[in-house]
């Protein structure tokens, strides 16, 4: 979503209805109408008109065509959609249905930090499907197909020279496509810059393509070990690795902001509530980071309808007016998007059969733009 519809969110226009619920997939038309009518009883509850209801029951009609499971976000003001994102995967908090000053942004900031944009080739020895995907999106971004030569791309079995010649005919064949779908592949990570490129399909064509990459393509290759292009295969595999890429890449995020604010010394970071918000007021923070768990405290601070956006407590001596109480999370990730900074979410990973744990949050921490020594 852009920045403009995020923003929209964070109040100032008038109050907002929303619902973040689970999608409706494939499911019966029954179904889906009875969960509409429990949105909209919910919605009515909390105070929300009928034109903003109306709006959002109409947008939940269509389904979008996204397969289960799948979680999606409407944001309404004054009987307008504002915003409508859908997300593969499961919710990652409750339901959220309500109606006030200030629309909850962590569930779509939680969604967005995982939305990395990644390519996948799947090549055999005549071509390539390239695909430009979104982790975390139902649709692709864009996709395109190298079809190579096909002649002589299978070796002769005979001998002598016959034998020699035909072995290196079709090696010069398979090495002829796979050049064209790297310097495909080169062109999109130059004019995309995509996080990873996942690569699978035939050993030898996967072997031939990574060879014939640019430095910066093969840096980025995570390859797959399944050839997903051939007929009847299934893309478990490729589905793998690519969630598995995505998981490590925002924890490493995570991991290395929280390192170089720690390493800094309180110059170049912020740790804990009252200095995160101190960094936030003077639009210091470049890189919020907040540990999952924060989200279920029960905190609050203030949220201001004007710079400095947040405050810890109303005897600051701000002339800025209070739009809502809210949770340290949510008004922090609130701030940290009025003033341009990237928030990380520290997701907690726990496996089938895993007990969660139920730790204390670590605290929120931020990366600063220029060192705190300077303000």
């Amino acid at each position: 979503m852009s920045e403009a519809a995020l923003q929209s969110l964070t109040g100032g226009n008038g109050a907002l209805t929303w619902a973040y619920v689970d999608g409706a997939g494939d499911e019966p038309v029954p179904t889906r109408e009875a969960r509409r009518r429990t949105v909209r009883d919910a919605l009515a509850d909390a105070g929300a008109p009928d034109s903003d209801i109306a709006a959002i029951d109409a947008a939940l009609e269509d389904a979008g065509g996204v397969p289960s499971p799948s979680a999606r976000y409407l944001a309404v003001r004054g009987g307008a959609l504002i915003v409508d994102e859908h997300f593969s995967g499961e919710r990652l908090v409750p339901e959220e249905l309500g109606h006030g000053p200030l629309a909850p942004l962590l569930p779509l900031l939680r969604h967005r930090s995982a939305d990395l944009l990644y390519l996948v080739v799947e090549t055999t020895r005549d071509g390539a499907d390239l695909r430009l995907e979104r982790a975390g999106r139902s649709r692709e971004v864009s996709a395109e197909s190298i079809e190579g030569r096909t002649d002589t791309l299978t070796k002769v079995r005979t001998g002598g020279w016959s034998h020699r010649r035909f072995h290196a005919r079709a090696e010069e064949t398979w090495k002829h496509n796979q050049s064209e779908v790297a310097d495909a592949v080169d062109r999109i990570v130059r004019e995309r810059h995509p996080r990873f490129v996942a690569i699978s399909g035939d050993v030898r064509a996967r072997q031939l393509l990574i060879e014939q990459l640019g430095p910066t393509s093969r840096d980025r290759v995570v390859e797959v070990d399944a050839n997903t292009r051939a007929d009847g295969a299934d893309d478990d595999a490729l589905l793998a690795a690519v969630s598995e890429t995505a998981e490590h890449l925002l924890d490493d995020a995570v991991s290395a902001a929280r390192d170089r604010a720690a390493a800094g010394d309180r110059e170049s970071g912020a740790r804990g509530t009252a200095e995160v918000v101190a960094a936030l007021q003077q639009s210091q923070v470049d890189t919020l980071v907040l540990d999952n768990r924060l989200l279920e405290a029960d905190d609050t601070i203030l949220a201001l309808d004007a710079e400095p956006w947040v405050a810890v407590r109303d005897d600051d001596g701000l002339t800025a007016g209070t739009v809502a109480t809210a949770s340290v999370a949510e008004a922090l990730a609130r701030a940290a998007v009025l003033t341009g900074a990237e928030v990380l979410v520290a997701e907690e990973r726990t496996e089938v059969g895993e007990e969660r744990d139920e730790r204390v949050a670590e605290p929120p921490v931020a990366l600063l733009r220029w060192p705190a020594a300077a303000r």
